[in-house]
């Protein structure tokens, strides 16, 4: 009788019960139902579902009382310096030990690698302005950081919430976990909802700061862009910023080194790796360590409601900026430009860029703005990474 006793006891059902009852059990539960929810969003409403899966999944698994497979009191103790890396891979859980590449920032690094060996940095190259609209977009991180800093987070957590508005999953992941890990499970959260929500946050936008006769515009095609300047432009990317902003080096870096596996032509073979086995792996493991920071204690507070209002400001604010830079840079330039590509300036690549074109072909079916709004998309990549290592170098 005393060994089934303990079976019972040791069963997650009986520990949910039990925690259920005492003061404050009804937490895992509450949190169990929005991992639920978060699956729903991924798979039926196809919300990131890539990385929102894993996400929601790791919610999950921390979140069931006696898997024992995340231990938020040991990252505790490690933030302190009390323990080192060598306990947590003695005596930490799966996912203790999968976080560690999070912790590490590794996971984001290789995930910009991927992103890198898959993006054509062409567009940015043949109209260099589009920069500006992507440097543009970043003024909303900084707004939210000010807006973030009102509402009474601590400088670091309000830069980590301010990245939100990069629409730039991996940046604000890689800027949490160095500044306020505390807050990774519902920023993480928010970021990647966002991300998976550009379609229906920017429309109502693009066509309330825009003109029927400026979304109508055309631009001149985009010039070709010689094979010698595509393997020279991440070649100088990576010095200037590390010049520039060192603390940005890893993030950018990554990204150009997995472009320029990309356009060298010499490198076939790890520039599939890199798109493909790479770049799944990698998803895997973030998603779902990630997803295990959500615990009831950490997510269920009211701070995670006022980052998930400020993280859709701060995106709404980075799309303005860029549509507004692209109307002001409109009275100086002789080739107009189509203030719709300008909210590409976020960098969720190439989704911003496909709503500048839907957007544009709704008014003028004749017009194609993709190439033109892959630009500024692009620069926003570089730009969330850039504003990040700003970030990480005055706080960190």
């Amino acid at each position: 009788m005393e060994y089934i006793m303990n079976f019972i006891e040791q069963t997650g059902f009986y520990q949910l019960i039990v925690g259920f009852m005492a003061d404050g059990g009804w937490k895992n539960l509450v949190m169990i139902a929005i991992s639920l929810l978060l699956l729903w969003l991924a798979i039926k409403k196809q919300f990131e579902p890539l990385l929102l899966i894993g996400i929601a999944f790791g919610m999950l698994l921390t979140n069931l009382p006696g898997a024992n497979m995340y231990h938020g009191d040991m990252w505790t103790s490690f933030m302190k310096g009390e323990i080192g890396y060598g306990t947590i891979l003695h005596d930490g859980g799966l996912l203790d030990i999968l976080y560690i590449g999070v912790k590490t920032c590794v996971y984001p690094c290789l995930i910009f690698i991927g992103i890198g060996a898959m993006t054509d940095f062409g567009p940015l190259i043949s109209n260099p302005k589009s920069l500006l609209l992507g440097a543009a977009s970043q003024i909303g991180i900084f707004a939210t950081y000010i807006g973030s800093i009102y509402l009474g987070f601590v400088p670091k957590a309000a830069a980590s919430i301010g990245i939100i508005g990069g629409a730039d999953g991996p940046t604000a992941i890689y800027t949490t976990s160095l500044l306020y890990p505390k807050l990774l499970g519902p920023i993480a959260v928010a970021a990647y909802s966002y991300m998976a929500l550009v379609p229906v946050i920017q429309p109502p936008i693009m066509k309330l700061l825009t003109t029927k006769k400026e979304r109508q515009i055309v631009m001149k095609p985009l010039r070709q862009v010689s094979k010698r300047e595509k393997i020279i432009f991440p070649i100088a990317v990576t010095v200037f910023v590390a010049l520039l902003v060192p603390s940005a080096t890893p993030l950018v870096g990554c990204l150009m080194l997995g472009n320029l596996w990309k356009e060298c032509g010499v490198a076939e073979r790890l520039c599939k790796t890199a798109q493909n086995e790479l770049m799944n792996i990698v998803t895997i493991f973030l998603g779902v360590s990630v997803g295990a920071t959500a615990t009831a204690e950490t997510f269920l507070k009211t701070e995670t409601l006022k980052i998930i209002a400020l993280g859709v400001t701060a995106f709404a604010v980075a799309t303005a900026c860029g549509l507004l830079f692209a109307k002001l840079m409109n009275l100086f330039s002789k080739n107009k430009i189509n203030p719709l590509i300008g909210s590409a300036g976020v960098s969720a690549v190439p989704m911003a860029a496909r709503v500048s074109q839907t957007v544009g072909q709704k008014e003028n079916p004749s017009n194609f703005l993709l190439m033109h709004a892959m630009g500024p998309n692009v620069a926003g990549v570089i730009g969330s990474a850039i504003a990040a290592g700003v970030l990480i170098a005055l706080l960190g």
